[in-house]
């Protein structure tokens, strides 16, 4: 089995994407932490590795509180004896234009995606960091790297996650930790309702429904490919963001730098900087 004697933890797991990665996971031998909110969802998942001949353990909080990331990994760790691969995975969509966004909207976005892939990656560090070993993956999306309309809250929280996951592989490396993020297209019990509304939507106003930017894979697609990254071999890839879009799996660059203008006097003017360096952007 390709992930014998591996421990995981997976959080949002009852559920979607998550769900897909546990059980593929548990199938290639891992010890897997499921995860969610709701309790029956969790353990119907456990039930469902356990029935497989699979290791599974559910645990029911939120990734949004230290606490609760903390519960998440000590679990791990108590039941599997150490913490090898976490998988920062929950979320979810509160979907409004920027100027009906509730702060209570903003917050329950940020919390679970940004804040959880911080308080469960705080929590498996200690013992990562002693071993000298593990893997972490962060779910992103392109809506952090491109923005996306009605997505204020997802497309900050999806962005922050990016800084996190460079600034990690960094700090980590030495530490045989490799860090990656994964930017799925996947249709989920999630995304399902914004894609049908995006479709009703271009049909109502007569626009083309762009079927190659709406292609979406699977969930089970989008596992495949953190498990690959989980692999002993994959260990020395660190820092990438990769996207899964049904049959395609592409490596997004990080952002260039290019020069624009350079100051040939004292001090610039506004209007000089305007003619040199945005008249082409405009």
């Amino acid at each position: 089995m390709l992930l014998a004697n591996q421990s995981a933890a997976i959080t949002g797991s009852s559920r979607g994407i998550g769900r897909a990665i546990a059980i593929r996971m548990a199938q290639e031998g891992a010890k897997v932490i499921v995860n969610g909110t709701d309790e029956s969802r969790v353990q119907a998942v456990v039930q469902e590795i356990r029935q497989s001949g699979g290791i599974a353990v559910g645990v029911a909080e939120s990734v949004g509180t230290m606490d609760g990331g903390a519960k998440i990994i000590s679990t791990a760790i108590q039941q599997f004896g150490r913490i090898d691969i976490l998988v920062n995975n929950a979320g979810i969509i509160r979907d409004k234009i920027a100027h009906k966004l509730s702060e209570e909207d903003w917050d329950a976005v940020v919390d679970t995606h940004l804040k959880g892939t911080f308080t469960c990656t705080r929590a498996a560090l200690p013992s990562m960091r002693e071993h000298k070993h593990g893997c972490i993956i962060n779910m992103t999306s392109t809506a952090g790297l491109h923005g996306t309309v009605g997505q204020l809250n997802y497309s900050a929280a999806k962005a922050g996650i990016l800084g996190m996951t460079w600034t990690l592989a960094l700090e980590l490396e030495n530490y045989g930790i490799s860090v990656n993020a994964i930017a799925p297209a996947a249709l989920t019990d999630m995304t399902l309702p914004y894609v049908e509304r995006a479709r009703r939507d271009a049909a109502s106003t007569g626009q083309s429904f762009n079927d190659d930017y709406w292609k979406l894979g699977t969930p089970e697609e989008a596992a495949e490919l953190a498990v690959a990254l989980s692999l002993p071999q994959s260990r020395g890839i660190t820092g990438a963001v990769f996207s899964v879009n049904g049959g395609d799996i592409g490596l997004w660059e990080r952002p260039q730098h290019h020069s624009l203008a350079s100051r040939k006097v004292e001090a610039w003017d506004a209007v000089e900087i305007f003619k040199q360096a945005l008249t082409n952007i405009t």
